[in-house]
């Protein structure tokens, strides 16, 4: 078998097999396929597709290129989520506590923010004390006391994923559905869960900007998923303008804990229930929607959730205090209003924007090894559809360095389109997609 052959052979819009991809991914991980016969199959792909079988080879190939994980040891279904990425996304902090706390365990890998979507690491290591590098042995433990753990990816998971991640980003062959499909895939079954919700984020500040390919990402991982003899759900919501009024780590930690301490209302809050009850159903802990939207409510305004969360800080090392006192996470030096500069209704937010906006303020990264400041950033004072008078203010601005105060402000600004006639709103929730089929 030769890898050129591979090429040519998804160069004219062929099939490959299962043992042509494998093949593929075993080489390229040690070497003896080179990045630039690589970078051409990745083109191909572009050019071509896959068909369902073809990427569910790729993703399982992709994902027994390291170390997989082994959950076992830990009793009942295991459930796992994902999002895409997206802007003041803060549902793990508040949806893992709530799954754990109806007693369905919650082993999660997470990764680091870059570009203008936050990461869930860089907010848990926000808070003083926080380990999100543990041994797997300390991991399964800790989901076998409390419940419930987040940390970092191990570095031989997935390495495959690494290297063709690292490729497609400087080849532009990034925008494809079945290499996203099996990026994102290959990661989940080899961590180990045996259920997945998968929040499939779509408009501007999304990866997926449409609702019909951010639809058709949903199908190709739920067939994988299915395929790979997971149970594995997606949601696909909106990310037309931040989901949270909070971007930024430390900030949106704040704004995770009071949601579990019932005092916030809006979007998050609302995203954060939905998703816990499709985890909830997902890991067969209910029988309908409507039951895991109770369970996960009453985990909520109980408090249980908010326990859950403390377990899991004290387990790792955190200072459980900052639960009773937010003031204890990182702040920032000075809090800038930035304020409306005509009246009318904000009609629309270039979410991206927005979070390049904390980007500039230090919040988060360029490059990979960039450091983050984790207290700041900015808290929204508005959303889409509210009225604003000149003057009024429409975020405030966390600084601790004024050099990229401006330039993250301007960015805010052209972020804002505000109009005279209030705009129709959109749904926070597009829709579903199961092996059952795809319900909107």
């Amino acid at each position: 078998m030769r890898a050129v052959d591979i090429i040519l052979k998804k160069r004219h819009g062929e099939a490959l097999t299962k043992e042509e991809i494998k093949f593929f991914i075993k080489g390229f991980v040690n070497g003896s396929i080179a990045d630039y016969q690589a970078a051409a199959l990745l083109m191909a792909i572009c050019f071509n597709g896959m068909d369902s079988r073809e990427t569910t080879d790729l993703t399982i190939a992709m994902a027994n290129s390291g170390e997989t994980i082994d959950l076992s040891p830990i009793d009942g279904i295991k459930v796992d989520k994902h999002s895409t990425g997206g802007v003041g996304d803060t549902t793990t902090l508040i949806v893992a506590p709530l799954v754990a706390a109806c007693g369905v365990p919650v082993a999660k890998m997470s990764g680091r923010g870059l570009g203008h979507t936050g990461g869930t690491l860089d907010k848990l290591e926000s808070i003083p004390g926080f380990r999100v590098s543990l041994s797997m042995d300390e991991f399964i433990q800790t989901v076998q006391k409390v419940g419930l753990s987040v940390i970092s990816q191990s570095n031989n998971l997935v390495p495959a994923d690494k290297l063709l991640y690292a490729l497609r980003d400087v080849t532009g062959t990034v925008d494809s559905i079945p290499l996203i499909a099996s990026s994102i895939m290959s990661k989940k079954i080899a961590a180990g869960s045996d259920a997945i919700v998968l929040d499939v984020k779509t408009g501007s500040g999304a990866f997926m900007q449409s609702v019909e390919d951010s639809f058709a990402l949903a199908k190709e991982m739920v067939e994988i998923g299915t395929r790979a003899g997971r149970n594995v759900t997606a949601v696909i919501t909106d990310m037309d303008q931040p989901l949270g009024m909070a971007i930024g780590n430390a900030l949106e930690v704040k704004e995770a804990i009071v949601v579990l301490q019932n005092k916030h209302t809006g979007p998050l809050r609302e995203v954060s229930v939905y998703l816990a009850a499709q985890m909830l159903l997902t890991a067969n802990k209910c029988t309908s929607l409507e039951d895991g939207c109770r369970m996960a409510e009453e985990a909520l305004t109980s408090g249980r959730g908010l326990d859950k969360l403390g377990d899991m800080i004290r387990q790792q090392g955190g200072d459980i205090s900052v639960l009773e006192d937010i003031s204890l996470l990182p702040g920032a030096d000075e809090i800038i209003l930035v304020k409306a500069e005509t009246e009318g209704y904000i009609a629309s937010i270039d979410t991206e924007k927005i979070g390049l906006s904390s980007l500039l303020l230090g919040a988060g990264r360029s490059k990979k090894d960039d450091i983050i400041d984790p207290g700041v950033g900015l808290v929204m004072q508005k959303r889409i559809g509210d009225r604003v008078e000149k003057g009024d203010t429409l975020a405030e601005f966390y600084v601790n360095k004024q050099a990229g105060f401006q330039e993250a402000a301007d960015t805010f600004l052209h972020a804002i389109e505000i109009n005279k006639e209030k705009p129709e709103l959109k749904p926070l929730i597009f829709g579903t997609v199961t092996k059952d089929g795809v319900f909107r």
